[in-house]
């Protein structure tokens, strides 16, 4: 039979001393994490108008883009919706569909081609101009778009198609309704800049707000379109586009 020497005794006093330790350190931990509050959010609401010259067409609220830009230490807390990360632009019937994306920046979209004929994807935006060259129906190419910023995009084949992918630096974008009522969820409380964009109203208008912790409603934002005219672009070459021709392919 073994006798337990007093370093054995020693040794089984020190492990069970550090055991106890370990889940005393445990259960603090664990009761400060649940001591700890979750940063409140809400939704910041409101609703959006275009003023539009007399007699010109009315515009599509819904294909304008607001979004909130956090200041100072406000932490990006929403789970990023994964459209905002990758999504699509078909092209079918010689028109872009839908007419405006918002993606995350750094986010990519597909343009798959729906048309019988070839298209050329082309933007020549300065926050990353790029060419998908010719591709014919039933073939799809992507781009990123790694920096913030208005990208319009076009056809090089058909000058009458157009259409814009905005690229934000957050997740926290409104969807606007067709009556131009908007609303973007799961906000925390914080400081931001809100941000609203129209093709028609020349630019971006901003203006700074501060979210409570039970979200903001009620913000009005007026953009204003009469100063619009409708214009042609160039192709990808800097020319402008042939007066007639016939899709050659």
């Amino acid at each position: 039979m073994r006798v337990s020497s007093t370093s054995d005794w020693a040794l089984s006093s020190d492990a069970h001393s550090a055991t106890r330790a370990a889940c005393v350190a445990a259960a603090m931990a664990a009761l400060l994490c649940a001591a700890a509050p979750a940063r409140a959010q809400g939704s910041v609401g409101g609703q959006l108008a275009l003023i539009e010259r007399e007699g010109a067409d009315r515009s599509d609220p819904s294909s304008a883009v607001v979004y909130l830009e956090a200041r100072g230490r406000v932490e990006q807390e929403a789970a990023t919706r994964p459209a905002l990360r990758q999504t699509t632009i078909a092209m079918t019937g010689r028109e872009f569909v839908p007419h405006v994306r918002t993606i995350l920046a750094g986010g990519s979209v597909s343009f798959p081609n729906k048309d019988p004929f070839s298209h050329n994807v082309f933007s020549n935006a300065e926050a990353g101009p790029f060419d998908l060259d010719l591709y014919r129906r039933g073939v799809s190419k992507a781009r990123t778009f790694a920096r913030p910023g208005i990208y319009p995009i076009y056809c090089n084949i058909h000058s009458r198609m157009v259409s814009f992918v905005i690229a934000v630096p957050t997740p926290y974008v409104a969807t606007v309704a067709d009556d131009g009522r908007f609303m973007i969820p799961d906000v925390p409380a914080g400081k931001y800049v809100l941000h609203a964009w129209h093709e028609r109203a020349g630019g971006s208008v901003t203006r700074e707000i501060e979210v409570p912790p039970g979200g903001l409603a009620g913000q009005h934002i007026v953009l204003d379109a009469r100063a619009y005219v409708a214009g042609p672009h160039l192709n990808k070459f800097g020319l402008p586009y042939a007066a007639s021709r016939a899709d050659r392919y």
